[in-house]
Order: C-alpha cells, then structure tokens, then sequence
C-alpha cells in the first residue's frame, strides 16, 4: 500500500502537469486509505504537497504571462484570511464526536472526508462538462469585474480549503472564468498562484498544533514535483483538455467510493 501511495504521489503531479487543476485533490485519500495518516493530520501534509506542487506549476504560467496580479489580490486576499482563520481557530475545536445516526456514529475525521468526497464529487461534474473558453478579444467592452462575488467566493474557498486541505483550484477556475472573465490558461495559472498562497498559509497555521514528518513530505512532494515535470512534458504530445473528462469521472468514482465506505463500512 506504501508503494501504491508513492505511485500515486507521481500520478498526481502527472494530472497537476497535464490538466493544471484537479490533482490536488485526490492528496488526502492517498495519505488517509494507502498510507494510513489519520485525516485531520492528513489535510495538515495536503497543504504543504498542494502549496509546493501548485508553485511549481505555476512557474510556467509565470513565465508566459498568464497570471492576472490583481484577481491573486482580489481573490487571495479574503481566501487567506479564511483558511488561516479556520486552521488555527475552528478546525481544531470540532469536537471528535459529533453525533449519530442510528446505529452510525458521525466522528470529526469521517466529517472531514464526508466532506471532501462532496467537492470531489463537484469537482468532477466541472471537470466532465464542458466549459466555454474565452479568448481575450471575447470581453464585452462594458464587462464589469465583479469585486464583491470574488472576495465572497474568495471567503468561501478558503473556509473549505482551511477544512479538507485540498487546493480547492476546480472551485477557483470556474469563478475566475465565470467572475473575473479570464481566458482559461490565464485562469489555471492565475489559479495556481492562489492555491500556492492559500496553501502555504493553511500550512503555517498549523505550527505548534501538529507534529511534522519531514522526510516523508519531502518524498512525497518531491515524487509529485516530478509527475508536474512528466505532466508537463506530456501536455506538448497529450490534450489536458481531452484527457480533463476523463480525470472527472474517475475523481466521481473516488467520491462516490468514499462516501460510501463512511458510511457503510467505517474504520474497515
């Protein structure tokens, strides 16, 4: 199972490098069901592998320009507040035991991956259909960039961010797509750079709460950071379009299994 996690470290830095989104959210079912971390822990290390991996692959998008400054300061802004206010004030304060239903017991960790398995189930619906992409001549002159719904959507990525540890970039593109009126490409790297911001502070938030394994974040990271090479090198020969619905239907089978294995088959 140790293997397979590691494998899958890889696999999903590959999609990160491909698709440019996405990826990042199968972490946490990696660390929880192949290598055996407790989940709270888990969204802890998420942070830290997302942050490194989505920075990595936002290098390129820098570099071509396609990071718009002031949507990572609209949107970033309020996300970061956000998750730094969930980290270090509500997520720990959630009381292991939350209630029953019949005969199942609701704990915090089941919770959190409940939880998750919803936005993964939401992420694959906005990755299998198909999204209208924007050129920048598409812009109506009297487009009006929506400040408000950005900060607010801004506050409501960082709170779920802050809860399960995932970047959260499959709800960040399609608001940047849908509010600030960014050409696809542009919205995935200007995504990136938000992911990488809000991780890094998720992440730093959590010093002097949680016990840190080191070497095992670094391999771990460091087997992502070199699927996002592999990715990315793929992207020239392979359609991360094309493959994008693919991912999203496998990304709704992960979900779907985990909201039934909480359920039904809890601690097996």
């Amino acid at each position: 199972m140790e293997i397979l996690g590691y494998i899958a470290a890889v696999l999903i830095g590959v999609s990160l490098g491909l698709i440019g989104a996405g990826g990042s959210i199968l972490t946490i079912p990696v660390l929880v069901y192949l290598l055996g971390i407790a989940p709270v822990n888990a969204t802890s290390y998420s942070l830290f592998i997302v942050g490194i991996s989505a920075f990595i692959g936002g290098l390129r998008y820098l570099k071509n320009n396609l990071i718009c400054l002031k949507t990572v300061i609209v949107f970033g802004i309020p996300s970061v507040l956000s998750i730094f206010l969930t980290r270090k004030y509500l997520l720990h304060r959630i009381p292991d035991h939350l209630f029953n239903i019949g005969s199942f017991e609701i704990t915090k960790d089941a919770a959190l991956m409940l939880l998750l398995a919803i936005l993964m189930v939401v992420a694959s619906f906005t990755m299998i259909r198909k999204q209208k992409i924007l050129r920048s001549d598409e812009r109506s002159n009297n487009f009006e960039y929506r400040y408000f719904l950005i900060f607010q959507q801004g506050i409501i990525v960082g709170a779920l961010v802050g809860l399960v540890g995932a970047g959260g970039g499959f709800l960040i593109i399609p608001a940047l797509v849908m509010l600030a009126k960014l050409p696809m490409k542009s919205a995935i790297g200007t995504s990136l750079a938000i992911v990488a911001l809000n991780s890094s502070i998720g992440f730093l938030s959590d010093f002097g709460t949680h016990e840190f394994n080191w070497g095992f974040l670094i391999l771990f990271t460091s087997l992502a950071i070199v699927g996002i090479m592999i990715g990315s090198y793929l992207s020239k020969f392979i359609s991360g379009t094309k493959l994008k619905p693919v991912f999203g239907w496998f990304i709704l089978v992960m979900g779907t299994y985990i909201i039934t294995k909480e359920l039904f088959f809890p601690g097996v």
